[in-house]
């Protein structure tokens, strides 16, 4: 796997578990504390994003941080 595979997947991850709880990419910016625009990149694999904020993101989502890297 390449590293742009698995910032994709890890987006496509985030993505899935944001609309399980029926936010928008504002709510879960607002949940983390990060503007929408961040949250937009991490989703769309154009960010290589630190491990504290996928755990942030994790959190606010009320999920393990695992869930996130799941392929």
């Amino acid at each position: 796997m390449t590293k742009d595979q698995l910032k994709k997947k890890v987006g496509e991850n985030i993505i899935e578990l944001r609309k399980k709880k029926g936010w928008s990419q504002s709510d879960l910016a607002r949940a983390c504390g990060k503007d929408r625009q961040a949250i937009e990149k991490i989703e769309n694999g154009k960010v290589n994003s630190t491990v504290y904020t996928l755990l942030e993101i994790a959190n606010s989502l009320e999920v393990d941080l695992y869930q996130l890297f799941k392929f």
